[in-house]
């Protein structure tokens, strides 16, 4: 298609000959096919308003609310121990998945460069990476390797991997859309 058409306007098109439903199907399939491209007609103007914008940034506010709530319950479990079993799940997360995954979210901004398995499989193991790395610095500074160092550095090193993938992110949005 040369020109730009919206999706409800190809729905119509296609409806003409089959119910809804089979219009919607056969525009889902075009897709998938990659023989139309479905574009935001309303592509962020800046950055605050692409980590503003669910569509583009959810991903990120679950990434700092998992970060959040791990810190949370890592010193709530002294007031209450119930929660220890939220602090194991969390905390693994926290640990083997998220450096790994803000990682990956950096080096590879554009979704489709890598399918999700693959981003699964390498979040894990450039965490399994990374953690230790943290460990060997914080071994030659003055705190040594206790919980609060470490998790302040690794939220430090998350939190500041998850800002540079989304500035990676909205950069290729832009460049989608010029």
């Amino acid at each position: 298609m040369s020109r730009k058409t919206t999706l409800e306007e190809l729905v119509m098109r296609y409806k003409r000959r089959k119910s809804r439903l089979e219009a919607i199907k056969r525009a889902y399939e075009e897709w998938v096919d990659g023989e139309i491209k479905l574009i935001d007609p309303d592509p962020p103007r800046d950055y605050i308003e692409y980590l503003s914008r669910p569509a583009y940034s959810l991903w990120f506010w679950i990434s700092i609310s998992l970060v959040a709530l791990t810190l949370i319950t890592i010193y709530l479990t002294e007031i209450l121990p119930p929660i220890i079993y939220l602090r194991y799940i969390l905390g693994s997360i926290f640990v083997l998945f998220l450096p790994g995954m803000s990682l990956i979210e950096a080096l590879y901004p554009v979704e489709n460069e890598l399918s999700p398995l693959e981003r699964l499989a390498l979040s894990i193991g450039l965490s399994l990476a990374l953690v230790p790395l943290v460990g060997l610095v914080l071994n030659y500074t003055p705190w040594g390797i206790r919980l609060t160092p470490i998790l302040i550095s690794l939220t430090l090193l998350t939190v500041a991997l998850l800002i540079g993938a989304t500035y990676r992110k909205y950069r290729a949005t832009i460049a989608e859309y010029d």
